[in-house]
């Protein structure tokens, strides 16, 4: 394990100390209780105490060995390094706990012993060589639980750094699909402008130009955001339909029926406009008259209902097979993106026209829910 990536965390301190204090209270617990019930003779209250501090040393010990299985992991045992560091620290561990508990059975004689638990080098080196067995499996066991925190936490951080780049990857295949769509849109405007300055149509050429000119503006400064509020997308449409209106002027009629407690909800940028231009090129630029659009918003419950209505040709009857345009794709690519699948994106004959619809999670703080 590259243990250079990140830097070495020590175990919660007070979830050591609670898992040594509990074992240290059973321990105690059981030895005083199992002793009295044998019918021994000694002093409870100093053989609690000393029960409970003999596993002090280990509790000190504990992030020691957490960050040799940092700098020396069980997934690198084949090396000599892993081997000599943590028999050391298990054999360092052994001494000073059996010099610990040593010290302090010569001070209280807790077994009250006669004449007493003998001199400390001697009691040191009994406890030391009876208990190593009992410090190896302990160290052990401690060693378990350090690299399976470890592995629990580099699992954590890959997770977090997968989502990030996960999060990153959808943020850049949605800024992809906004570069389609408005070269999609200028290229349409320009062959506008250019259709009206081959009809001498100057006037309503230099407007559309201006037109154009502002609402690029506005793309370019909100390039950053995937999402804006309703009230925004509206002007940004209007924007658009001002444009339109430059080269269609009486054949072209619009209105906007949105509810004022709608406007701060958080829609996709750029949403209403490739909805809005299909119903001008499939349905007002078709009629010799021209015709109306219609945009309408409305909540239900949790869920964001945009539509806009033309009142244009209808659908033919096998619309469905045929491709669809790159507008439409790139909406439903781009709410797909956005919302998984919490979203309906339909186009449907109704009377007297036809009407696309959009239909997304209600939010107005700009968070994106799937």
């Amino acid at each position: 394990m590259d243990t250079g990536l990140r830097k070495f965390e020590p175990p919660r301190w007070y979830w050591v100390v609670a898992v040594w204090l509990g074992f240290g209270l059973f321990d105690a617990t059981q030895t005083v209780f199992v002793m009295r019930a044998e019918g021994m003779h000694h002093y409870w209250t100093r053989l609690f105490f000393t029960s409970v501090l003999a596993w002090l040393p280990w509790m000190l010990a504990t992030p020691i060995i957490f960050r040799l299985d940092f700098r020396f992991p069980t997934t690198d045992w084949k090396r000599p390094a892993f081997w000599i560091s943590h028999l050391t620290a298990c054999l360092a561990t052994g001494l000073v706990s059996a010099a610990w508990l040593s010290m302090w059975e010569v001070m209280l004689n807790p077994y009250a012993l006669t004449p007493g638990p003998g001199t400390f080098l001697q009691l040191w080196q009994r406890k030391f060589y009876s208990g190593l067995l009992s410090s190896i499996i302990l160290y052990g066991l401690i060693l378990l639980v350090a690299h399976i925190a470890e592995t629990q936490h580099r699992f954590a951080v890959h997770r977090a750094e997968t989502a990030r780049l996960n999060e990153q990857l959808s943020k850049a295949q949605l800024s992809a699909l906004r570069r389609q769509i408005e070269p999609h849109f200028l290229f349409n405007t320009l062959n506008a402008i250019a259709g009206l300055v081959r009809e001498g149509n100057n006037d309503a050429a230099v407007s559309m130009i201006a037109g154009l000119s502002d609402f690029l503006r506005r793309v370019v400064n909100d390039s950053d955001r995937q999402q804006v509020p309703l009230s925004e997308e509206l002007e940004f449409t209007q924007k658009y339909l001002d444009i339109q209106k430059a080269r269609f002027a009486e054949r072209l009629e619009f209105s906007v029926d949105v509810p004022t407690e709608l406007l701060p909800a958080h829609v996709p940028s750029l949403i209403l406009q490739p909805m809005v231009e299909n119903a001008v090129k499939h349905g007002i630029a078709k009629r010799v008259h021209g015709g109306a659009i219609r945009i309408a918003a409305a909540r239900t419950n949790g869920t964001l209902n945009l539509r806009v209505y033309n009142d244009g040709p209808s659908l033919p009857a096998s619309w469905e097979q045929l491709p669809s345009g790159i507008g439409m794709l790139n909406i439903r690519t781009r709410l797909k993106s956005l919302y998984g699948n919490a979203f309906e994106l339909s186009l449907r004959n109704q009377s007297g026209g036809v009407e696309a619809s959009v239909s997304i999670p209600y939010s107005s703080d700009g968070s994106v829910l799937r």
